[in-house]
């Protein structure tokens, strides 16, 4: 059983203590909450600032598909896991409350956009392909053309030339953590807001069914994870005292959660 925890905090101070006790604990993966109207620093931003500042723990902020970019938002993920040598996750967010759309100018979400810009930053991440970055200094050639794609991607609602701006992840591709109810398939992590043991069961089958690698009880702090055992792959507790989480960390956070490494992109 793998343990993960949301970490708020009033400053940055605070938020780096408690996520160094989280990662000293053995927690697989912190994720941060946000919002498109909260105040102060955005959650991308926050676990750039611990990338350097932890060396174990996965960092997986919530970034919100329905407000961001997704040119930015895979440019911003790529750039997180490299500054953390391969530990960055992203919790999708997907906000569709009309005040948080109005904050980008938007009056609604269309049919399947959530899936879609989860689709298109894992088609950036692999436009790069292994071998892409050469460094050749006798030519002055930092990366080899022939090795960085378009992806030509027309969603519902978007559309993406590509290529990424950032090279290819040290991850190969950002681990993708998100509710199972988003509508979303081949999570490699889906967060199941349930606490009774058979409903966690149900619904670990359909996400498992919907080609999720894992399956994490998403409960609060009070949660007995006794109650999973059997049924999930891990207990992701929002917010709450630390628990001796025993686990074991790996050099990058696909790693520590036994998902398989980068597949080999070429062309």
């Amino acid at each position: 059983m793998r343990y993960a925890i949301e970490i708020d905090a009033p400053d940055l101070a605070a938020l780096e203590a408690a996520v160094l006790d989280a990662e000293r604990a053995g927690y697989a993966f912190v994720t941060f909450p946000d919002s498109p109207r909260r105040a102060g620093v955005e959650a991308g931003v926050r676990a750039a600032f611990l990338a350097r500042r932890t060396t174990r723990i996965g960092l997986a902020p919530t970034l919100h598909a329905t407000t961001t970019e997704p040119f930015h938002l895979a440019t911003q993920l790529a750039s997180l896991d490299h500054a953390s040598l391969g530990r960055a996750g992203w919790v999708v967010g997907a906000t569709t409350a009309p005040a948080d759309l109005a904050t980008v100018g938007r009056t609604g979400v269309g049919e399947g956009e959530v899936a879609d810009v989860v689709e298109v930053a894992r088609r950036l991440w692999d436009s790069w392909e292994d071998g892409a970055v050469i460094r050749d200094v006798p030519t002055g050639r930092f990366l080899d053309p022939r090795k960085v794609h378009h992806v030509n991607f027309e969603g519902s609602s978007f559309s993406v030339v590509g290529p990424l701006i950032t090279p290819r992840p040290p991850q190969g591709q950002v681990v993708v953590i998100g509710a199972d109810t988003l509508g979303v398939t081949g999570l490699d992590v889906a967060l199941v807001a349930a606490t009774d043991r058979g409903e966690l069961a149900t619904r670990a089958a359909a996400a498992r069914a919907a080609g999720a690698a894992l399956v994490f009880a998403d409960v609060p702090a009070s949660f007995d994870p006794v109650v999973a055992h059997g049924v999930v792959d891990g207990v992701h507790f929002r917010g709450g005292p630390l628990l001796t989480a025993r686990g074991e960390h790996r050099p990058t956070l696909r790693e520590t959660l036994g998902l398989p490494g980068p597949r080999t992109v070429t062309r």
